[in-house]
């Protein structure tokens, strides 16, 4: 009987603690609905104190705890610059801190320094009209992970299916309920001068990258362009020279008989001298009068005496 009165006891026990850890899931907002719309910042201008942060978004939490832990009243803040899916969780960006002021409140210089102090850095966020937001309950610590888990996969769907540019995360932790808040409009100025001289290194990186690759281009399309010159040279120079040495060939075969010829057939240049001469000449002197060819006289041929 005791052992059944045990056995019911711990089954009571189970049960009582799978329905609270059902209970406290809901309540962190399991089921809650992510309504995601465009319209206006919830928040005005800000001032936030902030430390620059690189590595896995997992780790934002202890600069979260110090900041908390210095202004526990203050709302708390982070900025999430580059996306977990497309850059390794090591080289991931992000900023967390707390708010100082928000609107026309100037935040006061003790609290300045105190941030100061722990390593804080202080910048300013302006207002925007137009952003990318939806809220989520801030119940338990828990709500974190679950906001995390259904809100971001919504927020980028929407962002993509309506092709708007819309950067960087917000995510402020005000009272019970975290705004993720995404500008369409000044995204730069969300952007620490850290985060702007890490942007500058990467492109200055990149272009040097860029110069080199061209250099190394160039030079191969150099040496391409000369070995080309240097072939088609030297087979325009084999081209042409062969012609000219079949040619001398061609001369130095024939000599023997081409002077043979000349010398052979030199009186018969004479005799075609002379034919030429006495066809030419009657021709000429038929232009001023008329002279028989014996007025004329002998015709005298060029080499007689």
């Amino acid at each position: 009987m005791s052992e059944f009165i045990l056995l019911a006891l711990i089954s009571f026990l189970f049960l009582f603690l799978l329905l609270t850890v059902l209970g406290v899931v809901l309540y962190s907002g399991l089921f809650t609905e992510v309504i995601i719309r465009t319209g206006s910042s919830p928040i005005k201008n800000i001032t936030i104190a902030y430390k620059f942060k690189q590595g896995s978004y997992k780790d934002s939490g202890a600069v979260f705890t110090e900041s908390c832990s210095i202004g526990p009243k203050l709302s708390s803040i982070g900025v999430y610059y580059d996306d977990p899916k497309q850059v390794p969780a090591e080289k991931c960006r992000y900023i967390a801190g707390s708010v100082l002021s928000e609107g026309e409140e100037k935040p006061s210089e003790e609290l300045l320094k105190l941030y100061e102090k722990y390593g804080f850095k202080i910048f300013s966020f302006p207002a925007v009209t137009h952003v990318v937001m939806t809220t989520f309950p801030h119940n338990t610590f828990l709500s974190i992970f679950l906001a995390n888990w259904r809100v971001y996969p919504q927020m980028g769907s929407y962002i993509k299916e309506r092709k708007l540019c819309a950067h960087p995360f917000l995510e402020l932790y005000r009272g019970d309920l975290i705004y993720y808040i995404c500008p369409l409009a000044r995204q730069g100025d969300f952007y620490v001068p850290e985060m702007r001289e890490t942007e500058r290194r990467q492109k200055e990186k990149e272009e040097d990258s860029e110069d080199r690759q061209t250099d190394i281009t160039g030079a191969d399309s150099v040496s391409d362009i000369t070995e080309s010159r240097e072939t088609s040279m030297a087979t325009s120079v084999a081209t042409s020279v062969a012609p000219q040495e079949q040619e001398d060939d061609n001369r130095s075969d024939g000599s023997g008989k081409g002077s043979s010829d000349s010398v052979g057939s030199g009186s018969s240049f004479e005799d075609l001298d002379l034919e030429v001469i006495e066809e030419v000449v009657p021709a000429v002197v038929n232009k001023g009068q008329n002279v028989t060819s014996e007025e004329q006289g002998p015709i005298p041929v060029e080499g007689e005496e």
